[in-house]
C-alpha cells in the first residue's frame, strides 16, 4: 500500500461521512464547489500555462 493511501481513504471517509449529514441545499453547493473551484482555477490560466498543462498531462499517458 502506498503511503497516501490511508490518508486518502480517510479524507473519502470523512467526506461521506459529513455528506450524509449536511442538508439538501448544503449538499448541492458542495457538489457546485468540488467540481467549480478547480474549473475556475484552470479558467485562470494563460493560453500558454495550459498548453504547458495538457503537454505534461499528454507525457504522462501510458502508451504511444
Amino acid at each position: 500500500m502506498a503511503k497516501n493511501t490511508p490518508v486518502v481513504v480517510g479524507g473519502i471517509a470523512v467526506g461521506v461521512i459529513f455528506f450524509l449529514l449536511l442538508p439538501g441545499w448544503l449538499k448541492l453547493l458542495a457538489i457546485v464547489a468540488i467540481i467549480g473551484i478547480p474549473a475556475a482555477g484552470y479558467l485562470m490560466l494563460d493560453p500558454s500555462q495550459r498548453r504547458r498543462l495538457r503537454e505534461q498531462r499528454r507525457r504522462r499517458r501510458i502508451g504511444p
